[in-house]
């Protein structure tokens, strides 16, 4: 026995199944409180995943110890756990805090003893990176202003009309003027459009009338009152009418949704098999957020009202978003997800070789962006969520697997193949070229941020005002944080 181990006495609630040794592993010892190792539970059986590759994928801190008899003497009890783990693919799950420490039981080249890996992970991440492995799924999160919408209240539209008078009274380049001119006018027309709705709950477009339609919110938990809302939707333009508060009609909102979403939330949900298990992380007010998400999964299809509240994650303005944050319940392991985004510097920093970074949803600006590309660019971000999800697997599948299946009790914890990880598979933000993106915009075209938070639920103001406001007033639109 080497000096340095530990030994303990394993139980299975009061049951003693005998004692154990803990070898140190990669140069560093560890042990067990009181030197008991005290098995909570066993995990469910893995349907296609060794245990061994599944902690080796998610846990941050490898193989804790090694665990060996500490005498000769034959203890059917551990043998029994020991064969029923190995030939199951299960571990025995003892809890120290926050943490779970997973026995896995390993083959021997030289030992005819119950022998055991031990890893650490947060609690919950085994069961949930198990499910999500066995059924080929990674995680995706999405941003949404700017990257799958565009949402404007009579303020905001308001503030960026006045905005651009300024800029077009201060232009002298007669091409640009024509633009700015144009983009103008697109924002006179929305305000239209959500001005008729926040008064009379009808909008008239293209000589064609359109009244609300009476849309109830699924109840998110008991403690959460049952929510209407009156919906005006107009299919063709991609443009949704809503309101934040439905007994408040000064935080009406028009939204614009990216073209091609329909295509990427399809590919994450093909035929009712789950890609990808979603979740949002944005810098928006959260009553605002929930609104958003139900408008682009009007089904629940990819996020289910159980699973909302915990998935809909809301950042302060000011601080950096964080997929340890996101994933705070031990739902997913980072390495296992990637982000849409349309910026990746709000990201913690060892969080952005996760992120997808599309070109800013810019329907005002250059409302032919989208179109004129020949792929739109939800659509590539499917292409490359799809290419992600390929290469995760072929080198889970292809790599790990059949290596871990050689992996022996004596085998140095160094000589593990390298488990993937999503970021090995993302281009960087310098490498993405995105044509026609609307680089020369002078600010971004919806609300983000703290002005959701400010502007849906100011009372007593009716937003109308704004536009008779003197442009020096007028909120510097450009130098909001984005979202």
């Amino acid at each position: 026995m080497s000096r340095l181990a530990f030994k303990s006495v394993v139980y299975h609630g009061y049951l003693r199944l005998g004692e154990l040794n803990a070898v140190p592993a990669n140069g560093q010892s560890f042990q067990f409180p009181n030197n008991e190792i005290r098995i909570h539970h066993i995990s469910p059986i893995s349907d296609r995943c060794p245990p061994l590759s599944i902690l080796h994928t998610v846990s941050s801190s490898s193989v804790r110890c090694k665990l060996e008899p500490s005498s000769p003497v034959e203890q059917a009890n551990l043998i029994n756990l020991h064969v029923s783990c190995l030939y199951e693919s299960k571990t025995a799950v003892v809890l120290l805090g926050d943490e779970e420490i997973h026995l896995v039981a390993m083959p021997s080249k030289q030992k005819k003893s119950p022998c055991f890996w031990c890893f650490s992970v947060p609690l919950g991440l085994y069961e949930s990176s198990l499910g999500l492995l066995n059924l080929r799924c990674l995680a995706i999160v999405f941003d949404l202003d700017e990257t799958l919408i565009v949402a404007n209240t009579m303020k905001s539209f308001g503030d960026r009309i006045e905005a651009l008078r300024g800029w077009i009274a201060r232009e002298t380049d007669s091409v640009r003027m024509l633009g700015m001119s144009a983009e103008l006018k697109r924002y006179v027309d929305d305000r239209a459009l959500l001005k008729q709705y926040a008064d009379s709950n009808c909008v008239v477009d293209n000589g064609k009338m359109y009244k609300v339609q009476v849309e109830e919110v699924p109840q998110l938990s008991d403690s959460h009152e049952k929510v209407v809302r009156p919906v005006i939707r107009l299919q063709e333009k991609n443009i949704i009418l809503t309101r934040i508060n439905p007994k408040m009609r000064d935080t009406s909102v028009l939204v614009r949704l990216r073209p091609a979403w329909d295509d990427l939330s399809s590919y994450l949900t093909a035929k009712g098999r789950k890609r990808f298990e979603v979740y949002v992380c944005t810098m928006a007010e959260r009553d605002y957020a929930l609104e958003m998400w139900r408008l682009l999964d009007p089904k629940a299809q990819l996020i289910n009202k159980k699973q909302l509240l915990n998935r809909v994650v809301c950042v302060k303005p000011g601080s950096r978003k964080s997929l340890l944050n996101v994933f705070q319940d031990g739902n997913c392991h980072p390495k296992m997800a990637m982000v849409i985004d349309d910026h990746s510097t709000v990201w913690e920093d060892r969080d952005q070789p996760r992120v997808h970074v599309v070109p800013p949803f810019a329907p005002y600006f250059a409302p032919q962006a989208e179109a004129a590309s020949d792929v739109p660019v939800l659509c590539v971000a499917r292409n490359v969520v799809c290419s992600v999800r390929g290469s995760f697997f072929k080198e889970f599948d292809g790599n790990l697997l059949s290596k871990i299946s050689k992996v022996f009790y004596e085998d140095e914890v160094v000589t593990l193949p390298h488990a993937p990880d999503v970021s090995n598979y993302l281009m960087s933000e310098d490498s993405v070229f995105v044509p026609n993106c609307p680089v020369n915009a002078p600010f971004a075209d919806g609300m983000h941020g703290a002005e959701t938070d400010k502007r849906l639920n100011s009372l007593g103001k009716h937003a109308d005002d704004v536009a008779d406001m003197p442009v020096e007033e007028i909120p510097d639109v450009k130098s909001k944080h984005p979202s």
